[in-house]
């Protein structure tokens, strides 16, 4: 792997911040961006990192897959409604119920999702909003699984030779991929999140 990690012991939270907020802008330039936001401790503080760097430039948008906990996606809009981001649902529920209905390989169902998520709805997302990035959560370990053959993440893309550009129309952004799970709890702390949000479990993929 090309990607050299930052260990939780040689993490400094704001200095992270700092520099991830400009790579942000600087990559973003005067465009517009959106924002994939699940509720987890990855996709929050990639919304939080993103709203600093961007403020109304961003776009974030939950997307209901229905393969999720029970009414999580007015929660977590709630909260960050009252954060001062701005979160639109988007309900996807019979994209992914019908692109998964009769498969039963684990991959099969991992692929279903990817282009599910990528091409039938943020593809459209994009094309409607102008935006020309997505930035989501993708941590370092959904990069190690994924290329050690362990288990494919649906959010994997450049890193198995996908040009997001080329196949969805958008370039993603990601930029918590050189930290691991601890080490996203210590920045979502240090950003402000609540504790709630910077403790919480992961819940299975929708794989």
């Amino acid at each position: 792997m090309k990607i050299k990690e930052i260990k939780l012991g040689e993490l400094h939270p704001e200095e992270f911040i700092d520099e991830k907020i400009k790579e942000i802008t600087a990559i973003v330039g005067s465009g517009s961006a959106i924002n994939a936001l699940s509720g987890g401790v990855d996709s929050s503080t990639v919304t939080m990192l993103s709203h600093r760097a961007l403020g109304d430039r961003l776009r974030t948008y939950f997307i209901n897959n229905g393969l999720m906990r029970q009414v999580e996606p007015e929660r977590i809009v709630g909260l960050f409604e009252e954060l001062g981001i701005p979160v639109k649902i988007v309900d996807a529920q019979k994209l992914f119920f019908d692109a998964l209905k009769g498969i039963t390989d684990p991959e099969a169902k991992r692929e279903a999702i990817t282009q599910t998520f990528y091409k039938a709805v943020f593809g459209q997302l994009v094309k409607a909003s102008g935006a020309k990035y997505l930035l989501q959560g993708t941590n370092y370990t959904d990069v190690e699984e994924t290329v050690a053959g362990i288990k494919r993440q649906h959010n994997i893309l450049a890193q198995l030779g996908i040009d997001t550009k080329e196949a969805f129309g958008y370039t993603v952004i990601e930029p918590l991929i050189q930290l691991r799970k601890p080490a996203i709890r210590a920045v979502a702390h240090a950003l402000g999140l609540p504790e709630e949000i910077y403790t919480r479990p992961p819940f299975p993929g929708p794989a």
